[in-house]
């Protein structure tokens, strides 16, 4: 959510050039630039470390930590808008869904490279494991080490990019054309009033309600149940390449004229797997022992992990397929992030939502002391005072997930036809529009 409010914060920069689409490789390539040089400038002297705190009394500066990594993401947001921009205009209209493709294959791998490797191949613990023969105190990585690398990287693709792929240089004015901050800005509220835009924004942000239970919830009641955190986390690494294979496959069918049908289809597969989700968190308890939990549960959890993965990853790269489909180039990176931005949204406050239901519609009673309950915070500690203790009757996550998954079937019957339609609508009815 950070990362997308300062993307829609950093859409003024696109009204500095008029918002011209062509100027996306000299804003990739100047973002880039100057977050390879924050990377090296960290590492150098180890700055990295003395941030962080040496473990040693000295504790970590938030303060220099919050302004550092604000510049990052402010960096990264606006390449990010630049690239998004730049691919409508590099890629011909019948293939521009293919942006999603590579937007959602770039970003599992680098969640992999700059995540799941770097904290296994920093970790003493996994490195000794695993990959050395005599044991050290530190991994085979430090984040210092790693920050210059990946700005040494930084530094040199975008050399190529900024040498090896050339620009347009003839451009033709339009009287569409923005001409400063405000006007960008007014153009987007321009853009929200048209019918299909609206249409689509009021649809995107109550789609995924039906998945919020299941997506939000069911780790934290894993890890309630006594699964580790740590296999947890370890079951995401196999799903790394089916994460980078999955937006490959998909696009075949989102890079068409109609992307939002692989979005429909996928819907109610997800949906289920949110009851399955449900089934699998009361089955944990039952196949737990004194050694933890049996080979074929982890199997299981990958593979319902997998399925889950497949139908979030073909509804979200046709929701991306089609948000670069309907952008239009004149203010590409803007309108793209626009649209993302209230996609993300959609799933983003159902999860928060979910989050905070979960307690209150759980039935708890009070066991071990007459006439106390456990209805309310006090109410439980009145009952523990009294002797007893709160014992859950009925867990709110699998009424939630209920709840969840009648919204989410009732979306899909009602209002997901309508949300399919919108790809039929003509070029006409998302292209910005205004008077001079």
């Amino acid at each position: 959510m950070g990362c997308r409010a300062v993307r829609q914060r950093c859409c003024c920069r696109q009204s500095l050039n008029g918002g011209r689409g062509d100027t996306g490789r000299s804003w990739a390539a100047s973002c880039c630039c100057w977050c390879c040089m924050c990377f090296r400038a960290s590492r150098w002297d180890w700055q990295v470390d003395v941030l962080l705190g040496d473990g040693e009394g000295r504790g970590p500066d938030v303060v220099a930590l919050t302004v550092t990594f604000f510049f990052f993401e402010f960096l990264a947001a606006t390449q990010d808008i630049a690239v998004d921009g730049w691919a409508l205009t590099m890629l011909s209209r019948e293939n521009v869904g293919y942006a999603s493709t590579c937007n959602s294959v770039g970003q599992t791998a680098g969640y992999f490279l700059g995540n799941v490797l770097f904290l296994a191949l920093e970790s003493s613990s996994f490195c000794n494991k695993y990959l050395r023969f005599q044991p050290q105190p530190r991994g085979i990585v430090t984040l210092s080490d790693f920050l210059f690398f990946w700005g040494a990287v930084f530094l040199i693709t975008t050399t190529l990019v900024a040498l090896l792929k050339k620009e347009t240089k003839e451009l033709i004015p339009t009287k569409e054309e923005t001409k400063g901050i405000t006007d960008t800005y007014r153009l987007l509220f321009s853009i929200i009033k048209m019918p299909a835009v609206l249409t689509f924004c009021l649809l995107i942000l109550t789609a995924k309600v039906g998945f919020s239970a299941a997506d939000a919830v069911t780790g934290l009641k894993l890890v309630e149940e006594g699964v580790p955190k740590e296999h947890l986390a370890l079951l995401a690494v196999p799903m790394v390449p089916l994460q980078i294979i999955l937006p490959l496959i998909i696009s075949k069918y989102t890079a068409g004229p109609q992307p939002l049908n692989t979005f429909y289809k996928a819907m109610p597969f997800r949906l289920l797997l949110g009851l399955e989700f449900a089934f699998l968190v009361w089955w944990t308890p039952k196949v737990k022992h004194e050694g933890g939990f049996p080979v074929y549960y982890y199997v299981v959890v990958l593979l319902s992990y997998a399925l889950h993965q497949i139908t979030l990853y073909s509804m979200y790269v046709a929701i991306m397929a089609f948000n670069a489909k309907v952008s239009d180039p004149l203010i590409g990176g803007t309108y793209m992030t626009l649209l993302n931005t209230v996609s993300n949204l959609g799933g983003n406050w159902p999860s928060t939502v979910a989050l905070w239901l979960v307690d209150p519609l759980t039935v708890k009673e009070c066991a071990g002391a007459q006439e106390q309950t456990c209805g309310t915070t006090v109410a439980a500690e009145l009952c523990t005072k009294a002797g007893g203790s709160c014992v859950t009757t009925l867990d709110g996550y699998y009424v939630e997930s209920i709840i969840c998954v009648i919204l989410g079937f009732g979306w899909w019957f009602l209002l997901g036809p309508k949300f399919k339609k919108l790809q039929d609508e003509g070029q006409s009815s998302w292209k910005c529009k205004r008077s001079n």
